[in-house]
């Protein structure tokens, strides 16, 4: 097995720790083991990002400092309680451990849904993981950090829906990290069959705003024909964050994914989804909501992928910033020459709340057929003065009224949540971060 490079033997994550969480998981499956240390030789061997690679434009390189961080052995004693709603379940991991969650109902269980962390998956399910854990690879440029996800993940949750299965209510998953200099791996993956019905909504925080921590995170959500999924991320990681986290999202014939991610916490975050429209009819709705502040740095890439004729995507990311912040939007629209019909749309938006703020958009087209509708923009833009004497002049102090003016700029975004309760949620964490600054 080779070594890690030494400017990251001492992070913890090496290859005596390796061995280590190797061998607390060893009776798990073969093929999973086998993975893991595929995973790891990979990691080894791919560099660290460079200025010389164009997926990574614009980011602060500097700040990709993997050193001094260690895998926390013990669970939090301090649990951020996070907005409440009507969910159907919910499972909460603190540090590297399931430290709650709720069975299913009854009539769910009995028609064959999966709820499970994802050594319990692994262990009574392994065939099912296999079929469908990383089924299409990363490729926006964290390829890297994939492989240490896959490599030391042991927390995540899977979620499986039959065919013909619907889930009116949520599912929640809580991911809390602890300790200062400790990291994380979350891996979610969600399989809908033929026709089911399901909303999944993940939380990832720290229980403290000070500790640092180290975050590479994945999702693997696979929509199957005639389904319709939602997905909803709310990142709140800690001040002294570094953060990964790639999504990918597959679609297949006439089925319709949603996904909202909204983007709060962290120092410097990066941030990839990438969805494949796989067959005629399939839809993915992607949506993103950004607050940053300070000095951080929220670095965004997206893939929309149309694999087939007769699909369609929409994006929508919006990014609020204030003080030194600092975002960038990445994203590409690629069309298959088979893919007639197409019809892809992708917009990014920037509301500058300070003149010392700068937001880097890169929209792009990518088109080998001649039949399809593709069209991409990005503004930037700042508070119209106007809006802000209105509301000041109205006895509104002016950090309250960038919360309002902000809002009104999230709505589109929020409004596509059609559970009043979820939509709520998501404004409670904006107005949380606005009380905080």
């Amino acid at each position: 097995m080779s070594a890690l490079p030494n400017s990251t033997m001492s992070t913890g994550l090496n290859s005596e720790r390796f061995a280590v969480h190797l061998s607390q998981r060893a009776a798990l499956p073969d093929w999973w083991l086998e993975a893991k240390k595929a995973a790891w030789n990979q990691y080894n061997a791919l560099p660290m990002p460079s200025r010389s690679d164009e997926r990574w434009r614009f980011s602060n390189l500097k700040g990709l400092d993997l050193e001094g961080y260690i895998l926390p052995e013990e669970a939090a004693t301090h649990v951020p309680h996070l907005p409440d709603f009507t969910h159907a379940a919910e499972m909460t991991f603190s540090n590297r451990q399931v430290i709650d969650r709720s069975t299913l109902p009854a009539d769910l269980a009995a028609k064959g849904v999966i709820f499970a962390p994802l050594n319990e998956a692994l262990r009574d399910h392994g065939d099912l993981v296999r079929r469908y854990f990383q089924k299409h690879p990363a490729n926006l440029g964290s390829e890297k950090f994939v492989a240490l996800n896959t490599a030391f993940t042991a927390t995540g949750a899977v979620l499986f829906v039959p065919k013909g299965v619907e889930i009116e209510a949520p599912i929640v998953v809580q991911h809390t990290l602890s300790g200062d200099h400790k990291a994380a791996f979350p891996h979610t993956l969600v399989i809908l069959e033929d026709h089911a019905k399901a909303t999944l909504v993940e939380y990832f925080v720290s229980a403290s705003a000070q500790e640092a921590h180290l975050v590479s995170g994945v999702n693997d959500l696979h929509a199957g024909p005639g389904s319709q999924l939602n997905y909803v991320g709310v990142q709140n990681w800690s001040e002294n964050t570094l953060a990964f986290q790639t999504n990918s999202i597959a679609v297949e014939r006439d089925a319709r994914v949603l996904s909202v991610n909204l983007h709060l916490g962290g120092q410097q975050v990066r941030h990839e989804s990438h969805s494949r429209m796989l067959a005629p009819g399939a839809h993915s709705e992607m949506c993103s909501l950004t607050v940053a502040h300070g000095k951080q740095e929220f670095d965004l890439r997206t893939l929309q992928t149309h694999a087939a004729p007769h699909t369609s995507s929409n994006l929508l990311y919006k990014n609020a910033l204030l003080h030194q912040a600092h975002t960038i939007f990445s994203g590409l629209i690629v069309v298959d020459a088979d893919a007639q019909k197409t019809d892809a749309y992708q917009s990014n938006r920037n509301l500058m709340l300070s003149e010392e703020a700068s937001a880097d958009s890169l929209p792009g087209l990518e088109i080998q057929a001649n039949d399809v509708k593709c069209t991409h923009g990005a503004t930037s833009s700042r508070i119209d003065p106007e809006q802000l004497y209105y509301l000041q002049a109205r006895g509104i102090p002016a950090q309250q009224s960038h919360e309002l003016l902000v809002f009104g700029f999230f709505e589109r975004v929020l409004n596509k949540l059609t559970d009043q309760n979820l939509h709520d949620a998501l404004g409670t964490f904006i107005q949380d971060k606005f009380k905080k600054l």
